[in-house]
């Protein structure tokens, strides 16, 4: 026959295209089959220990009605809400519904056949099957969202630790040479565990004796402003020592600029402490100015720098800084407004109580300084907090 191949027939010809069609489908299903459960993010573990124990809670609930009840399904159903990608869960809740059925009918068999249906247990009912679809519901949101943002199925709660220990290791202040004291204190608003505010802090200059500390607030708060805090912190804590300190906030202001952020604003300040002569520079972006006290007369003086713009607003914004000197029992205390600002009173009234309270540090020593300064003038205060002291022996 023309087209075909000597010593073949159409029916042979024919049982070899399916069985290559088979043999496709075959390797499409299995790659499909071990991409689904290789990996970290992989659920299989988790999906058929909650699958098995869908219709074990079954046959406790037809063997012991009175202490497994239908709405023990709930458990795991709420397990696979936080352990299961949605496929996993929707294949979990068709379990969990067969489950359901079956023991309807069960109890129902049982009642209608006892000579005591009073007596028995009560099967499925409409509030108990209410209760585990609204539980199902809640899951299968909950599961979307975390496969929508890209949260790992079963390490969204140590990536969230991680990047909070991340932030938290970048405000560190480096280690200081004798004569020399650092403290950092940062409180989120509303107890969160992500703030809007932060420090960055390093060593720079030959020798390593220049102390560069930028304290700065990102518009909005707690978690709304945690994502943004992090990303900035990581870039200024990069910019610090490779930039000449007054080009700083020029590079941070473009930095802001570029991310395009509808809410991309933020104050900072920026501290250039030479550790050798006790010398500093202060620059301000829209910021709160820094506050001295001058052990040699016993009094606070207000470090205002020409206060720059907002960093974040426009492009070639100028900053100039103040100069300053710390002396020997001398203490500069750096905060945002947070720290000063409550509704109803204006922020020289927070700085002026702020000072007022810092001045009671000095009979116990600075140490341990940072955190009852924000007990005791913020400690309720429903915004975030970052404190900084830096004091010399």
């Amino acid at each position: 026959m023309a087209g075909s191949t000597p010593g073949t027939t159409p029916r042979s010809t024919a049982t070899a295209r399916v069985r290559k069609a088979l043999r496709r489908a075959y390797r499409r299903l299995r790659r499909t089959g071990v991409d689904y459960f290789r990996g970290d993010a992989s659920d299989w573990l988790a999906f058929g220990v909650l699958l098995v124990l869908c219709p074990i809670l079954v046959v406790l609930n037809i063997g012991v009605p009175v202490w497994c009840p239908p709405t023990a399904l709930v458990l795991p159903i709420l397990a696979g809400a936080f352990l299961l990608r949605p496929s996993s869960l929707v294949l979990l809740y068709a379990t969990a519904a067969a489950g359901l059925s079956v023991e309807s009918v069960v109890h129902a068999t049982a009642r209608s056949i006892s000579h005591h249906a009073g007596s028995y247990p009560e099967g499925v009912t409409p509030g108990a099957a209410l209760v585990v679809g609204a539980v199902g519901v809640a899951g299968l949101l909950l599961a979307q969202f975390r496969n929508r943002v890209g949260v790992p199925w079963r390490g969204g709660g140590s990536m969230l630790f991680d990047l909070r220990e991340r932030l938290r290791v970048q405000s560190q202040i480096p280690l200081l040479p004798d004569g020399w004291h650092a403290e950092m204190a940062l409180r989120p608003a509303g107890g969160q565990s992500f703030s809007g505010d932060f420090v960055v802090a390093a060593r720079t200059g030959s020798g390593s004796s220049v102390l560069e500390a930028v304290v700065a607030d990102v518009s909005g708060k707690g978690m709304d402003a945690g994502s943004r805090a992090l990303l900035l912190s990581g870039a200024f804590g990069g910019l610090l020592g490779s930039l000449p300190p007054h080009d700083f906030l020029p590079a941070a202001n473009g930095y802001l600029l570029r991310q395009e952020w509808e809410e991309g604003f933020a104050t900072a300040v920026h501290l250039a402490l030479d550790l050798d002569t006790g010398e500093y520079e202060l620059l301000s972006a829209g910021h709160l100015p820094g506050m001295q006290m001058c052990a040699g007369a016993g009094q606070w003086k207000l470090k205002e720098a020409a206060e720059g713009p907002l960093l974040g607003i426009y492009d070639g914004a100028k900053f100039e800084g103040v100069r300053g000197r710390l002396d020997h029992g001398d203490l500069l205390l750096l905060c945002t407004d947070g720290m000063v600002e409550a509704p109803g009173r204006d922020l020289a009234e927070g700085m002026d109580r702020l000072m007022g309270e810092a001045d009671r540090l000095v009979a116990g020593g600075f140490e341990g300084g940072a955190w009852r300064l924000i007990e005791t003038v913020a400690k309720d205060i429903n915004d975030d907090r970052a404190l900084l002291l830096i004091w010399r022996d």
